[in-house]
């Protein structure tokens, strides 16, 4: 099996790293940071968000295992004092893959040019880069509604706990494939009306964002800000592609939200 490490790059994070390493060599394992089969994820959720950026073109080929140097993640759940058990379990284990569903962005130009498009595997948000965000909606090709206000975030059911919780989504079970949207403080009078609360779209429903008034935008594409200028159109979905997660041992998604925003 060949096998790569992420580190969130702390002194703490960095020493994991290099014990882990050595470990697995030790099994005769391969290190290979072109085309692992497994990646180990050290430091917290936003290290292995950066993995998963890095291998997003190996999504069918390569699996992630993230160990936290700090608060509990929802991606990462071992702890240090257990990678000599996990080491054991990655070299001596067959491990069971989970699948969870992520979020295509598509960005189509005014300007007919090529399309830009992306993956999250937390959430994408728009704004604009001056001013109020208008958009229209669209949901399977029929206009929905007029927005105004701050922004818009789209999220997976794995990215619902992040900055969609932090507006009010809903917090979604992996296992179910769709994308949410939520906004982020929209402007609601006797003039401008929205539908004011999160929309959950299963996977073959399309979201569709077009500008009304301009047409350069902030784009986030998880840890990643992008401006986008000249822009006709922007495109949300369930895509084909899934995140894989290497699971050695039990890892109820409803405990970890217990445990991370209930449990002291």
């Amino acid at each position: 099996m060949k096998f790569a490490i992420t580190s969130k790059g702390d002194q703490k994070s960095n020493i994991l790293m290099h014990k882990m390493r050595t470990y697995l060599l030790d099994f005769d394992l391969k290190y290979d940071e072109d085309q692992p089969d497994i990646v180990v994820s050290i430091g917290g959720d936003g290290t292995l968000l950066y993995a998963f950026h890095r291998y997003k073109s190996r999504l069918s080929k390569t699996a992630f295992v993230g160990i936290h140097t700090g608060h509990l993640g929802f991606y990462a759940d071992w702890t240090p004092d257990e990678i000599e058990k996990l080491v054991i379990a990655i070299a001596k284990t067959p491990f069971q893959v989970v699948e969870y569903p992520l979020l295509e962005v598509i960005i189509r130009y005014s300007h007919a040019g090529k399309e830009s498009r992306y993956l999250a595997l937390n959430e994408s948000t728009v704004k604009s880069v001056e001013g109020t965000l208008v958009m229209d909606v669209e949901i399977r090709g029929q206009h929905f509604e007029r927005f105004r206000g701050d922004g818009l975030c789209v999220s997976t059911p794995s990215g619902s706990t992040a900055y969609n919780k932090a507006l009010g989504g809903a917090i979604i079970h992996p296992s179910i494939s769709a994308i949410q949207v939520a906004e982020m403080a929209s402007i609601n009078n006797k003039v401008f009306r929205t539908v004011g609360s999160p929309l959950i779209l299963p996977a073959h429903h399309t979201c569709m964002l077009k500008p009304v008034n301009r047409t350069d935008f902030q784009v986030t594409v998880d840890h990643l800000t992008l401006l986008h200028k000249d822009v006709k159109s922007i495109q949300f979905r369930v895509p084909e592609e899934k995140i894989r997660f290497a699971r050695f041992r039990p890892f109820p998604f409803w405990k970890r939200v217990h445990d991370s925003f209930i449990s002291d």
